[in-house]
């Protein structure tokens, strides 16, 4: 059965994924260039070093109303996905 592209498109739409999916580029490039300029991208591929691998994790998920006002991170894939709209936890140091 082939797929119905049409549809596809008007549910994305629906769901206002397109927006979402631009706030995540805005952070990625913001912590990219961030790295750039200080040097941060040692290989020359256009990726911040430290981002390398890892996902940039929104302090409020965008699919909970989030921005990139309220601030993102750099966070190992697992951790970020694993956190299930959760806030992160702050870690103490005693």
């Amino acid at each position: 059965m082939s797929r119905n592209w049409k549809q596809e498109y008007r549910t994305q739409k629906a769901r206002n994924e397109h927006k979402d999916r631009m706030e995540r580029q805005r952070a990625r490039r913001e912590l990219d260039k961030k790295a750039r300029d200080n040097g941060g991208d040692d290989n020359n591929n256009g990726v911040a070093d430290a981002r390398e691998g890892k996902d940039v994790s929104h302090n409020k998920m965008l699919s909970k109303g989030g921005t990139n006002k309220d601030g993102f991170t750099i966070a190992s894939r697992s951790k970020n996905r694993s956190r299930n709209g959760q806030k992160p936890k702050k870690t103490r140091t005693t």
